[in-house]
């Protein structure tokens, strides 16, 4: 009878499930992870039909799962390069934002250019006749050198202007003398003593004052829009570490592994992953501050009387004031020169050609400063607005990023994914910023290895604030060598072609595996049995063996 007993309940042991976790007789089927997997672009056929025991997880919680490891480390990947691509897609929308400021700001500015070269051009003949076509090229190389400025060339403003100065001071000077043999060499030396003989009073100093504060502003204005934008580029392409990507599975795919496809992560735990995956990022946050602020400081001089529009639309009419001066003072210049030649005769325009001068370029100026003044305060006045919203873009971000996935309505709280289960998040939202992640319960990381990109990238943002102060007070700078690829005919932002997201497909068999610096511990997983089955299969049979001999 006992032999019986025992026979029966060897038998049994057999033929009994070897699953049963929660005290049911049958596991849960993996055809709602086999059929997402697949539409990751993954192959289902190393995929479970039904749960397996958990133990070779090395991301996920080790409870009864439907994925592998290798489906594991597959899912890891992925959520690393996607959440690589969000931070691309972010990083190009602000990349297009200050690209859109900076073509706005630079088509207005180049109008004025040219509105105040075409003037210059239609007024000057008239006014001035052979004074102005015989020695043309005088304006048209200073309009050049100044465009050039402005484009972020290596151009010494003063020394452009200094020599404008010059070259017309030597040619009216050959005009007003032209019945006189005069040599090259005595016109220079004519031109040397512009300090002296001051032959257009004050209005080079005026002039060039304005100048100077007008385009030193503009340029610098623009070159921080760059700056921006390639500041925004090169962070964005930053690969995240590997525990931002352990961190960010356990986050996304996790939920998925276990049988809750529909469990939402919670909100302080998605803001802890999120701040600790971008801890560096966050540390531009500072400076980023402060190139905004300053670039909104000198959008503030754009306005006004002395501003970027009457700036460069006064440009003829300062240069007319100064060769008026020169004709009126003619004879007192030749004096100041006859004691070293025996040049006696000097140029006369009769003073209806004065006044029509004064009067034409001054009309002229008045028209333009009223049909492109309109034109200057929306464009600055809506850079200033995005500069304003943008100030908090990379302590932002975080909270961004999570503002789709998290979990939300009436009891998310208590429902939503905390990275092992359905249940409260329980620890406290960390600081912002790399020193504030030693306290991260989420996302290891070393706060003494900041990322050298990023590092370089807040230089970036120090040198060119300094550069746009040095604006403020109009003071010359060169731009060059801002960043190791800004040119001055940039715009900040890349083309279609390299700002394209280039995911390449994940495949299971290029997957290197993942090293798990906190290996599972040993422990039995209930409903295992089945692993177990062939060594007591043996056991058993061996056992009825015995029983039936006796």
């Amino acid at each position: 009878m006992d032999s019986l007993i025992i026979v029966t309940l060897a038998l049994f042991s057999l033929t009994a499930p070897a699953y049963g976790d929660k005290g049911t007789s049958k596991a849960r089927s993996c055809s709602d992870i086999r059929q997402f997997y697949s539409g990751k672009g993954f192959s289902r056929d190393g995929v479970p039909q039904s749960e397996i025991s958990g133990e070779h997880l090395r991301i996920c919680p080790q409870g009864y799962t439907c994925c592998t490891s290798d489906m594991e480390d597959s899912l890891a990947l992925l959520s690393r390069k996607e959440m690589e691509g969000l931070l691309k897609d972010a990083g190009r929308s602000v990349q297009t934002s200050l690209s859109k400021q900076y073509k706005a700001f630079d088509g207005y500015f180049q109008e004025l250019l040219n509105r105040s070269d075409i003037s210059l051009q239609e007024t000057f003949p008239s006014t001035f006749g052979p004074i102005y076509s015989q020695n043309s090229q005088v304006f048209s190389d200073l309009y050049a050198e100044l465009r050039r400025y402005y484009r972020g060339y290596k151009v010494n403003l003063e020394e452009v202007l200094n020599d404008f100065w010059a070259k017309l001071l030597e040619k009216l000077f050959y005009q007003a003398n032209k019945q006189h043999f005069i040599g090259e060499d005595y016109l220079e030396c004519v031109s040397k003593q512009i300090e002296t003989l001051r032959p257009f009073g004050d209005t080079p100093r005026v002039m060039n004052m304005m100048v100077t504060h007008t385009f030193v502003a503009a340029r610098s204005f623009v070159q921080g829009l760059m700056v921006s934008g390639e500041v925004v580029r090169k962070v964005s392409q930053v690969q995240l570490s590997q525990e931002c990507m352990r961190s960010m599975m356990r986050m996304t795919y996790c939920p998925h592994c276990r049988g809750m496809a529909s469990a939402r992560p919670c909100a302080n735990y998605c803001s802890n992953v999120m701040k600790g995956c971008l801890a560096n990022q966050a540390d531009l946050n500072t400076e980023w501050r402060h190139l905004a602020e300053t670039m909104m400081g000198v959008a503030d001089r754009f306005g006004g009387p002395t501003g970027v529009d009457s700036g460069v639309l006064s440009l003829p009419n300062r240069i007319s004031e100064a060769m008026l001066t020169m004709i009126n003072n003619i004879e007192t210049i030749n004096n100041k020169v006859r004691a070293h030649t025996h040049i006696h005769s000097c140029i006369k325009l009769s003073k209806q050609c004065k006044l029509n001068c004064k009067m034409q370029v001054c009309n002229i100026k008045n028209t333009l400063l009223k049909k492109l003044h309109f034109l200057i305060l929306p464009q600055v006045s809506d850079t200033k607005a995005r500069l304003r919203e943008l100030q908090s873009y990379w302590i932002s971000l975080p909270d961004v990023l999570c503002s789709d996935r998290i979990a939300t309505g009436t009891g998310a709280e208590e429902k939503c994914w905390n990275g092992m289960n359905r249940a409260r998040y329980l620890p406290e939202v960390i600081g912002s910023g790399l020193a504030s992640q030693i306290n991260n319960p989420e996302v290891e990381i070393d706060i003494t290895k900041p990322d050298i990109v990023i590092r370089q990238q807040i230089m970036q943002l120090k040198i060119m604030t300094h550069r746009l102060k040095n604006a403020l007070n109009g003071q010359d700078v060169d731009f060059q060598d801002t960043s190791d690829d800004v040119s001055g005919s940039g715009s900040g932002t890349c083309s279609d072609s390299t700002c394209s997201r280039n995911i390449n497909p994940v495949s299971p068999s290029n997957i290197p595996p993942l090293h798990n610096p906190y290996p599972p511990e040993n422990k039995k997983v209930k409903g295992a049995a089945n692993q177990d089955l062939p060594s007591i299969t043996v056991y058993l049979l061996l056992l009825l063996t015995l029983l039936l001999r006796r």
